[in-house]
């Protein structure tokens, strides 16, 4: 009696272990062995129990090939389950790999590179106006230092002149602009010659001065336009740019329907870099512009003074002429 209830105890135990490694596959390897360590120590202090105990291990045995299947098949769906998880993780990195790099390069080279083709015909012109910018103020430069320091040693050198014959020898084949003032006051002279109106000569002669200067205004201001007119425009170009650049990065993330910042910002940094390009084209050209104006103006002080020492010097020599013809007459 006692062994029959010590067997269906037993087939009870083993009967729920089998469920057991059912429901939990991955826990059957464990859970077989349970039962040979538990029943030992559960019925140890009955000795007659012992050939009891070799009778349960004998019925378990048939229902070991029952829970072998799901030990089997345990080790092989953790290898799918790790391999699948290596390969979620292996993607994601190159991914994360693949978008690192773009998200890093917002150098001035690659955003223009990558810009619109309107973008890029903007920035190229505003890079074309900066070149014609400094080209024309270290071409101002040289000619502008040139042509005061010649204008100054002309003007020294006809200080101490008494007519516009010893002038002209002074000076020499010089060109310079006191020399066509000099050949416009000797022309004037010439062709008055008979006329005993000084004052006409000298109004002539005075027009021919004013000629003279503005032809000299007009020659240095050359390229003062051209700077002007980058100082002025050079920004708004830029800003036409940024807002093309703009508009079509809008588009782009509607297209995308996405707000990430990491989308939007390549976008707007490419539109902003024509507006930088158009104020670094723009600020060195306004400055340049004022600067060349004060030098401007200096150097037509000196044309202004080169002018007068020319009317000087035909005023002498018209009145020399006329103290001579009344000394001939008063003898």
């Amino acid at each position: 009696m006692f062994r029959t209830i010590l067997k269906s105890l037993a087939a009870l135990v083993v009967l729920s272990l089998t469920q057991v490694a059912l429901a939990q596959q991955p826990a059957a390897v464990p859970t077989q062995q349970a039962p040979a360590q538990q029943l030992p120590g559960a019925f140890s202090p009955a000795p007659a129990t012992q050939a009891a105990q070799t009778a349960p291990a004998v019925q378990a045995a048939p229902a070991a090939p029952m829970t072998a299947p799901p030990v089997i098949a345990a080790p092989q769906s953790m290898p799918a389950t790790s391999d699948a998880s290596g390969g979620s993780s292996a993607t994601a990195s190159r991914a994360l790999n693949s978008t690192s790099p773009g998200m890093h390069e917002l150098s001035p080279w690659s955003m223009f590179l990558s810009a619109d083709i309107v973008v890029k015909g903007v920035i190229i012109g505003l890079v074309f106006a900066s070149l014609v910018t400094w080209t024309v103020a270290i071409a101002k430069t040289v000619e502008l230092s040139v042509l005061r320091g010649r204008v100054g040693r002309a003007l020294r050198k006809v200080a101490e002149t008494r007519s516009l014959a010893e002038a002209q020898l002074a000076l020499g084949g010089k060109d310079s602009v006191l020399s066509a003032f000099l050949n416009a006051a000797m022309r004037e002279a010439r062709l008055s010659g008979g006329i005993s109106s000084d004052a006409g000569i000298k109004e002539r002669a005075a027009s021919s001065f004013t000629e003279i200067t503005r032809a000299e205004s007009r020659r240095i201001r050359i390229g003062m336009g051209l700077l002007a007119t980058i100082g002025a425009t050079a920004p708004f170009v830029g800003l036409f740019g940024t807002v093309w650049g703009i508009m079509n990065s809008f588009i782009g993330i509607s297209k995308s329907q996405t707000t990430n910042l990491a989308v939007v910002a390549p976008g707007i940094a490419e539109a902003l870099l024509a507006t930088a390009v158009g104020l670094a084209a723009a600020i060195p050209a306004v400055i340049i512009y004022n600067h060349f104006s004060r030098l401007t103006k200096s150097y037509l002080e000196l044309v202004g003074r080169a002018s007068g020492a020319a009317a000087r010097l035909l005023s002498r020599d018209l009145d020399r002429s006329h103290g001579g013809m009344h000394a001939r007459a008063a003898e």
